[in-house]
């Protein structure tokens, strides 16, 4: 149990911050400027280390109680939800035709700054350090149970999953066209948003921040389904959005290709 436990969380938490990283990687390659990468790696690379602080101090220094971690769980998968809502709605609008290469022409080269640099690492950073942040919370409870063994064993199982997933990952957004690749990333930053608002809200209300009124429904963990009306209300809100927005850039996008000249 431990090991299947230490392994699916990190598998988990893994891919969704592998999700961001490498779509920065892959975006920064395709727009030319690799120079600026070493940023990016120093924000996820930094928020590894801080994990390990993080797990130290978890370990040796602070007792989380059930209800902090619960609250700390919570409001940063309803921020993470938030976030990740609103990179794939920008995401999808640069995917639609000739609006990445515009924004691109505008943006980028002015945004190589010292201060974007900052941005990149800080983007990076984020988006790491939340999950392993996670990761830590629940490694520290399974770590109460004494099977050390266990837990490393899923542990380095997870770490080879995903580095076998992070190269498949690279090669494939390599050679795919940028419209595409924002187009499809745009979908799999929006999926986790929905699913992280409906954890963040089962959180919360086990944490008695949030009241919970019982509804028939299917409890899927995994999917931060729940069986309560503040929990699929907020999942359907958040997904209206997502849909609301992607039906948006569509609309907008063929009206503007309809309303171009034609050579």
């Amino acid at each position: 149990t431990t090991f299947i436990g230490a392994f699916t969380i990190l598998l988990r938490e893994g891919l969704e911050a592998l999700l961001i990283v490498i779509g920065m990687i892959a975006a920064l390659k395709k727009a030319g400027r690799p120079d600026v990468l070493r940023h990016v790696h120093a924000g996820w690379i930094s928020a590894l280390v801080a994990g390990v602080l993080t797990w130290a101090m978890a370990t040796y220094l602070v007792t989380i109680s059930g209800a902090s971690r619960e609250v700390t769980e919570g409001i940063g998968a309803v921020f993470a939800s938030v976030v990740l809502l609103t990179v794939g709605m920008w995401m999808h609008q640069k995917s639609s035709a000739g609006r990445w290469q515009s924004y691109l022409e505008e943006k980028l080269s002015a945004a190589m700054t010292r201060r974007s640099m900052w941005a990149l690492f800080a983007l990076a950073f984020i988006a790491v350090y939340r999950e392993v942040f996670e990761t830590v919370l629940f490694y520290s409870a399974l770590a109460a149970d004494g099977n050390g063994s266990a837990l490393m064993a899923g542990f380095a199982t997870a770490v080879i999953l995903l580095g076998g997933i992070a190269w498949v990952m690279l090669r494939t957004t390599a050679r795919m066209p940028i419209g595409k690749f924002f187009s499809l990333t745009s979908v799999f930053v929006a999926v986790p948003a929905v699913i992280l608002i409906g954890k963040g809200t089962a959180a919360l209300q086990e944490a008695g921040w949030l009241g919970a009124t019982p509804v028939w429904s299917l409890r899927i963990d995994l999917l931060g389904v729940f069986p309560t009306v503040e929990t699929v209300v907020a999942q359907l809100i958040v997904l209206a959005i997502a849909l609301s927005g992607f039906g948006l850039n569509l609309f907008s996008a063929r009206k503007n290709t309809a309303g171009q000249p034609t050579s």
